[in-house]
C-alpha cells in the first residue's frame, strides 16, 4: 500500500493525531517518551551511551505497543518518519500542557 504524500506538516499532523484517536495510544506514546527522555538524561548524568539504545526501546516501545495492540494500525513513523518525529513531540508537548487529553 503506498503511503500518503503530504506537501506540508499542517496537512500531516491532522492524520498524525487521527492515527492517536484512543487515549489509551496516547498514553502509551507519552509514557515511552518519558522513559526516553529519563534515559538521555541518564546518558548525559552518567555519561554512559548506554543509555541511548535504551532510549530508544522505551521511546518506540511505547509507541508500538499503543499502535499494534490498541490502536491496531500501522505507526505513520513507518512512512512518514521525519514528520512523525516532530508530531509526536508536538502531540508530547499538548499532552503535557493539557491542550491534548492523555
Amino acid at each position: 500500500m503506498a503511503a500518503t504524500h503530504y506537501d506540508s506538516f499542517a496537512q500531516f499532523y491532522p492524520y498524525y493525531l487521527a492515527q492517536h484517536d484512543k487515549r489509551l495510544c496516547r498514553r502509551a506514546h507519552f509514557i515511552g517518551t518519558t522513559l526516553a527522555l529519563a534515559c538521555i538524561v541518564q546518558a548525559i548524568v552518567r555519561m554512559n551511551a548506554w543509555w541511548l539504545p535504551a532510549a530508544l526501546v522505551c521511546g518506540y516501545g511505547g509507541a508500538w505497543v499503543g499502535h499494534f495492540f490498541i490502536e491496531k494500525n500501522r505507526p505513520a513513523t513507518f512512512d512518514h518518519p521525519w514528520y512523525s518525529f516532530r508530531a509526536d513531540w508536538i502531540m508530547y508537548w499538548q499532552m503535557l500542557t493539557g491542550k491534548l487529553s492523555w
